[in-house]
């Protein structure tokens, strides 16, 4: 089984594999918490903008690991009609958790990047970096809110993955391009793949955001 040090080696050794990626115009896109302190070299290798990609689910009244949709910023919103159809979600109830879910989305913003705007992904392309894949779920919303934003291109990176979370990307009209370092069949956990896998705190993801802007 591969092991990383950290979240930071993890980081480095995709940005190496990504070095030989053809990336034009790429914006490096961590997801909070765990992908900021991957995304962080990766950025810094690729001499490309570091930002945070927040979105939120929006989840089946009763089954909120059901997902109807999802919101992102500048407004973006995916939704699955089929699911909302077959749970008979009223569009009363859409809006009650799209409100709940935008309300939490925007002091998750604001947190990680104190009032500042995003980066613009119009027509670039969008390097969405988690720690791991263990069902893609929060990937796939990831690179549908950074297609409503308008980036040409998406390109997922993570450390290790399931072998069946990948496959599942792979075929996803969204997703452009998959890199992933290490796809353990017998997948069970992504922090079983790390030696250090301590919890990221906002703290920590504020201040790997603010050295990237300084360094700009």
């Amino acid at each position: 089984m591969e092991h990383f040090l950290n979240r930071v080696d993890a980081g480095r050794r995709l940005a190496a594999a990504l070095e030989s990626v053809d990336l034009e115009r790429p914006v490096v896109l961590g997801l909070p918490r765990g992908g900021v302190p991957v995304a962080a070299p990766i950025a810094q290798a690729l001499g490309a903008p570091l930002d945070v990609l927040v979105v939120r689910k929006l989840g089946v009244p009763g089954q909120p690991e059901v997902a109807m949709g999802a919101i992102g910023e500048q407004g973006a919103r995916v939704l699955n009609d089929d699911i909302i159809d077959s749970a008979y979600v009223s569009p009363g109830e859409l809006r009650a958790i799209e409100r709940g879910e935008r309300a939490e989305l925007e002091v998750r913003i604001a947190r990680f990047r104190g009032g500042l705007p995003p980066v613009s992904l119009d027509g670039r392309t969008a390097v969405i970096v988690d720690d791991g894949i263990a069902t893609g779920a929060t990937a796939r919303v990831a690179a549908q809110v950074a297609k409503a934003r308008g980036a040409a291109r998406v390109v997922l990176a993570m450390p290790v993955g399931a072998p069946d979370a990948l496959g599942s990307l792979a075929a996803d009209p969204e997703v452009d391009e998959i890199i992933c370092l290490s796809a353990p069949r017998g997948f069970m956990a992504v922090g079983m793949h790390y030696l250090d896998f301590r919890q990221t705190t906002d703290d920590e993801v504020a201040e790997l955001l603010a050295a990237a802007r300084s360094a700009d």
